[in-house]
């Protein structure tokens, strides 16, 4: 079945390494100032790198997306009817941090017990998802909500994700050298050596329009497209060319019914890694052609590290909030142009926003990839 419902935005709410709530997330990122520094949280004697995005004063990784889910509910004022009714799908990284302390509930896989644990918090309905496809767990979450919603299977979903660096994650990630060792994440730029981490706790409130209407909802953005596809070429890099990555934004703008053209800005999956940074400027070559050098691009991953699992929904929010208020992030840790990534990237200073849609992209190991066009409430 097509889909047949404006899918809205009508709340928000973030936590990273540049603060708690939706305006320090802004603040961050529009200052282009980066978050790394020295991890305290766990001990890194030993380590190449020892450096990440992480916020001093954090609780557990349960208490913090159940924070997070309760302020996105409140900001999309949704009353505990409302709540009632709204579905939750959850990405978030397995494992013993991703326990919820014992209340009761439901044992089992660390993740479904979480949003069991999430549910009953939040005063949520009882159909929950959950998504443990690495870094495009979370954008994945959204482009199936948003599937759900705009053939009229359901009215509203909070999208939840949840990382918190973690000396699991960190430990394989600097084992693989993947870790940029000069303590700087540099997208698309000359000279850049790769990824450093980040928290990132995150929640969406997606409904219908119908839905946000009868409750008079504010609206934030609406997700116009969404594209997934996968490159079947190799388990840890992606196609040189970004194909899986374009048939991606492709899908997101057949779905929205837009040309190219629509498209004002990008919010790039950009990890800073020399091979993936040059795939994605392909494919959007491949999309764009010639233009692909005339819109603005920048990955905020350089200011606010990479949130694995939350990844999507972190850089959703970021996109949303850049329209919104006009004003387009900044790529940190510019060192010069690489010829190999013929793209505008945004540097030095935030752009004015002269657009209503813009794109957000991500990958993952394995090949994965997907697209989110976000447009102007």
């Amino acid at each position: 079945m097509a889909e047949r419902e404006t899918v809205r935005i009508t709340g928000v709410h973030a936590l990273s390494a540049l603060g708690r709530g939706a305006d320090a997330l802004l603040a961050g990122v529009l200052a282009g100032t980066p978050a790394f520094a020295p991890v305290r949280r766990f001990d890194t004697a030993g380590r190449r790198v020892t450096v990440a995005a992480t916020l001093p004063e954090v609780g557990t990784l349960a208490e913090e997306l159940a924070d997070t889910v309760d302020r996105a509910c409140r900001a999309a004022a949704l009353d505990r009817t409302h709540r009632a009714g709204a579905a939750l799908f959850l990405a978030a990284h397995g494992g013993p941090h991703a326990l919820p302390a014992p209340d009761g509930g439901d044992a089992g896989p660390e993740v479904p017990a979480l949003a069991g644990h999430l549910v009953r918090r939040c005063g949520l309905g009882d159909r929950a998802r959950v998504y443990t496809t690495a870094c495009v767990s979370a954008s994945t979450a959204v482009a199936d909500a948003a599937t759900l919603i705009g053939r009229g299977d359901l009215d509203r979903v909070v999208v939840a994700a949840g990382y918190l660096v973690e000396p699991d994650q960190f430990a394989l990630f600097d084992a693989g050298r993947a870790l940029a060792a000069d303590g700087a994440v540099r997208p698309f730029s000359a000279g850049r050596q790769g990824l450093l981490l980040g928290d990132g706790v995150v929640a969406v409130v997606l409904e219908s329009a119908r839905a946000a209407a009868r409750r008079g909802a504010p609206t934030l953005a609406t997700v116009a497209g969404w594209g997934r596809a996968g490159d079947a070429y190799h388990p840890c890099q992606p196609h040189p060319q970004g194909h899986g990555l374009a048939r991606a934004v492709e899908a997101a703008l057949r779905r929205a019914g837009l040309p190219g053209t629509a498209v004002g800005y990008v919010n790039a999956n950009a990890t800073g890694t020399p091979y993936s940074d040059v795939s994605e400027a392909a494919a959007l070559v491949r999309v764009f052609g010639a233009a692909a050098g005339r819109i603005p691009v920048s990955s905020t991953k350089a200011v606010h590290g990479h949130a694995l699992e939350a990844s999507g929904l972190l850089e959703l929010v970021v996109t949303v909030l850049a329209l919104g208020h006009g004003k387009l992030p900044v790529n940190a840790g510019w060192l010069g142009p690489d010829e190999s990534c013929p793209l505008d990237v945004v540097t030095d200073a935030p752009r004015p926003a002269a657009t209503a849609h813009a794109l957000t992209l991500n990958a993952a190991f394995g090949g994965a990839n997907t697209a989110l066009l976000v447009g102007a409430p």
